[in-house]
């Protein structure tokens, strides 16, 4: 496997990880333990760094004129889906936690 291969198994793997922490930070906001579910959510966000920054190395290789253009595959497209779908999971699931809190919240004033 190409150092280029790693990098994406890299952004998948990480993405699926962040994605994980998330949804269980929502199981854990249905039960009302909303301090793990924020923990929860920072770890998300913490992983999802990961293949941010392997992201990020890819598409400035990209517009480096000295460096050999790296082809784009299909597992390069599942990559790119892995972490889109993951930060929008993480941030929708955020949101809802928001809304979890504040309802219960309100319910016991």
């Amino acid at each position: 496997m190409t150092e280029y291969e790693q990098d994406i198994v890299s952004i998948i793997s990480s993405s699926g990880e962040s994605k994980a922490k998330a949804f269980e930070a929502l199981k854990y906001a249905k039960l009302g333990d909303f301090n793990k579910a924020r923990v929860l959510l920072k770890e998300s966000r913490e992983i999802d760094l990961s293949a941010h920054r392997l992201q990020t190395e890819l598409i400035q290789k990209e517009f480096d004129e000295t460096s050999t253009k790296t082809p784009i595959t299909l597992l390069m497209v599942h990559a790119q889906d892995h972490y889109m779908t993951s930060q929008l999971a993480r941030d929708l699931i955020e949101y809802l936690i928001d809304i979890f809190e504040t309802q219960e919240k309100g319910s016991k004033s």
